[in-house]
């Protein structure tokens, strides 16, 4: 899942974040200069990226030696970016990321800012014919167009004993609004964002986790760095990485302190700031930290259940288009070699 697509916020401009002609220029060449490390969002600023905001608010980028440019979204992809050489890390999801590395893009996900699911089937709280995810059978799916989306539906619906049988009506960043209007029975939220977000406006919803259901894990965000680059400037992307989980892991262990630079770097962007404070420490309680207490680290047992579900429902093709036909190595998916020693 497109984690933060579902968000609704108003690019803003940041004292921190280069301007979108700067981002268009630096789109059309692959060409950078070996002091600069070029960062693209996957969205407008949220708590995804309080790790990042946090790292270059304190300096620990700069105390590392290195200057960092923050590329804010566009339309074209941060797996694509990296991928061309456009851009040399990036914000990803291991769902996106390995659709793109399946067909053939040179990207590595160096960093897991969330260790789980942070999405998941949400209905209205009041709907007292909708208890189980087998209860959606026959109803109307208000989705995203994301690739893989509904077989995880499915997936999960028949995992309860359903048939995963159901309508979908892809409207975007609008299927929130049309599931609290009663046009649509059910949706993906994001529990960090919409979820706080629904019951601030009075909407309270009802959420089945993926993996209560018999689902995989996965990682909710990752960081792709772009291969070609990681092998030419390793000090650099070492120094990088290292700084950044830093980041993030100061953001999980005081969530107030995250949410608090994210807030800073983005001035005017955020209407409700308790929704920012309140969404980053519940990515710190539930979400940012593996079962040692540290942010980042990956395995080969996660990359394989989700995206070996994506396989195995021929959902991945490779660089020819066509479907895979034999499973790849997930652990050539990602690496924690730039990694802080544990």
């Amino acid at each position: 899942m497109r984690t933060m697509s579902r968000l609704r916020r108003a690019l803003a401009t940041s004292a921190i974040v280069v301007s979108v002609l700067g981002v268009l220029t630096a789109c059309g060449s692959s060409d950078n200069s070996a002091d600069t490390i070029r960062f693209a969002l996957d969205w407008t600023p949220n708590t995804n990226h309080t790790g990042l905001y946090l790292a270059l608010e304190e300096g620990f980028f700069t105390d590392a030696g290195l200057n960092v440019e923050v590329l804010p979204y566009n339309q074209s992809s941060p797996d694509t970016l990296v991928d061309a050489g456009r851009a040399e890390f990036g914000i990803s999801f291991q769902g996106a990321a390995t659709f793109s590395r399946a067909a053939g893009a040179r990207t590595v996900s160096v960093l897991a800012p969330l260790q789980h699911w942070a999405t998941g089937i949400g209905v209205k709280a009041d709907r007292a014919d909708i208890t189980r995810p087998r209860d959606l059978d026959g109803k109307i799916y208000a989705g995203f167009g994301d690739p893989g989306e509904e077989a995880i539906l499915r997936q999960v619906i028949r995992n309860d004993g359903g048939t995963g049988d159901f309508e979908t009506v892809v409207l975007g960043t609008s299927a929130y609004e049309a599931v609290y209007d009663g046009q649509a029975d059910f949706t993906v939220s994001f529990f960090a964002w919409e979820g706080i977000e629904a019951e601030h406006r009075g909407t309270p919803m009802r959420y089945f986790h993926y993996t209560d259901f018999g689902f995989p894990d996965a990682y909710a965000i990752v960081v792709n760095g772009n291969e070609t680059w990681l092998a030419e400037h390793p000090e650099q992307a070492r120094k990088f990485v290292e700084a950044l989980q830093r980041g993030y892991q100061v953001a999980a262990d005081d969530p107030d302190r995250g949410a608090r630079a994210l807030i800073d770097a983005n001035p005017g962007v955020f209407s409700d700031e308790e929704l920012v404070y309140e969404s980053q420490r519940m990515l710190a309680a539930d979400y940012m930290k593996d079962t040692s207490g540290r942010v980042g680290a990956q395995t080969r047992d996660r990359w394989a259940g989700y995206s070996g579900f994506l396989y195995e429902n021929a959902l991945l093709a490779g660089p020819d288009g066509n479907p895979l036909t034999t499973e790849p190595d997930w652990s050539t998916y990602f690496t924690d070699e730039y990694l802080a020693a544990s």
